[in-house]
């Protein structure tokens, strides 16, 4: 029996960087892929887990089926659990202030604004320009602050490749791909961001976890 039960979507980012998390720390894992069109997370065999009906929530069933949900509390509660070697955390004190810092950026700067930016770029029903406009100017904006540190360093915490980095990858590939603003060439714009996202996209647990998303189109 594998060790986690991931609870996740096929589609959606916030899954798969748990995923790289627990692929990199060598941890058993089985996902769960919630159907979001049959109200899937909405049902209660899932909101006892999360009552917030969001993915992704995680059970370690070796740790009395403890249940965390929201991905950078999982991620951290990953790295200060089954981390001993800090191969993906700090251990000093204002290092992990910085660490918090990234992930709660993320968590409430890139995921909900590149949410924005890809439903009404891509998913709404109704294309209004303002919505499209505000939310891509908004992922530009995001992508420079990360451009202009790692313009002055390789990862953005502790001089080394951490969980910090990692949660943003998901939604990058995103951005990247289709969120800028029209005419925008995010990579040639922003070069130290796109080269930092090159480099998380080339690690072998990366590449494994995105196999396995590949797979499931098929």
């Amino acid at each position: 029996m594998a060790q986690f039960t991931l609870y996740s979507h096929a589609g959606g980012p916030n899954g798969w960087k748990v995923a790289f998390v627990l692929k990199a720390l060598g941890l058993s894992y089985k996902t769960i892929y919630l159907d979001f069109a049959k109200g899937e997370h909405k049902a209660e065999a899932f909101t006892k887990f999360n009552p917030n009906g969001r993915i992704p929530a995680l059970v370690d069933h070796e740790n009395g089926d403890f249940v965390v949900w929201e991905s950078s509390a999982i991620l951290l509660y990953l790295v200060d659990t089954y981390d001993k070697e800090n191969t993906l955390t700090v251990t000093d004190s204002k290092e992990k202030a910085l660490l918090n810092q990234w992930l709660f950026f993320q968590a409430s700067g890139q995921g909900p604004y590149f949410g924005q930016a890809a439903h009404f770029k891509i998913f709404a029903p109704e294309k209004i320009p303002y919505g499209i406009t505000r939310y891509a100017n908004e992922v530009e904006r995001v992508v420079g602050v990360l451009d202009g540190v790692l313009a002055k360093q390789e990862w953005l915490v502790g001089g080394k490749l951490t969980i910090a980095d990692l949660s943003f990858l998901q939604w990058n590939n995103f951005a990247f791909a289709a969120l800028f603003p029209e005419g925008k060439d995010g990579a040639k714009l922003y070069p130290h961001a796109y080269a930092w996202h090159q480099k998380l996209l080339d690690l072998p647990y990366v590449k494994e976890v995105h196999a396995e998303k590949a797979a499931l189109a098929h």
